[in-house]
């Protein structure tokens, strides 16, 4: 494996091709005594204070780039051969945190479905749930990004209405693992509406009681992600990172 060396946040960048993907290691100064880690399923580098926070806590950070944010599985399979690859050549824990926001939350639930042995605790972000409310806009949302979900997935609106493999779809298995989640949404979302979406997760895992830590940005859009205090979220996240 060859890797390229820079920096990210005064933190040693590692670039190196993953199974013939673009792939990304961020390693901190002290790592962590469990070597737990955090995978940015998308964008990595979008809204990153949370993950510069983790790794001033002695986290990994990783991120393995996908075909389409729309999701294909071969996407979810490669991610789980890195959580593996990780583990095995850099001594990484076997579980990781998924950093979700937006698509990548939906990347995120596909993986923690998949494979709840690579996943510890879940981040999601403003995550896309239910594909009719983003990309198509059936409901509240205005995504403008129908297309390009058409020409990822090969997949038309007509076909979308009788598919059973939305993230929602997702949830069972979830629940069958017991995966903690945290959720962070804007209440005021035009893109990914939250009662479309991260509602329907939060009320789920609050009716079955599992472990949810939820917070509700009132005022905020689908940007900006993350949030301006993390206390609350590394606490949940370390409480539960097993």
């Amino acid at each position: 494996m060859q890797y390229t060396q820079s920096e990210w946040f005064g933190f040693k960048k590692l670039e190196f091709t993953f199974n013939g993907r673009y792939a990304v290691l961020v390693c901190p100064e002290k790592p962590d005594a469990s070597r737990r880690w955090l995978l940015k399923t998308e964008y990595f580098g979008a809204f990153p204070n949370f993950e510069v926070e983790m790794l001033n806590r002695g986290y990994h950070v990783a991120h393995v780039s996908s075909i389409t944010r729309w999701h294909l599985n071969e996407d979810t399979e490669t991610r789980a051969e890195f959580c593996r690859f990780l583990h095995n050549e850099w001594g990484l824990n076997e579980k990781c945190v998924p950093v979700g926001m937006s698509c990548g939350g939906m990347q995120g639930v596909y993986l923690a479905s998949s494979h709840p042995e690579c996943v510890s605790v879940l981040y999601l972000d403003a995550p896309v749930m239910n594909l009719l409310s983003c990309p198509f806009a059936v409901g509240r949302s205005d995504a403008p990004m129908s297309e390009e979900f058409v020409n990822a997935k090969n997949m038309t609106l007509s076909e979308l209405l009788s598919f059973r493999d939305h993230p929602i779809d997702r949830f069972p298995a979830l629940l069958e693992h017991k995966i903690p989640v945290a959720l962070v949404c804007g209440d005021a979302d035009t893109t990914v509406p939250y009662k479309e979406n991260g509602e329907l997760l939060s009320k789920l895992y609050r009716q079955k009681g599992l472990p949810l830590y939820e917070v509700l940005k009132p005022g905020c859009d689908h940007h900006p992600h993350g949030l301006e205090d993390n206390t609350e979220l590394i606490k949940f996240i370390e409480a539960y990172y097993k």
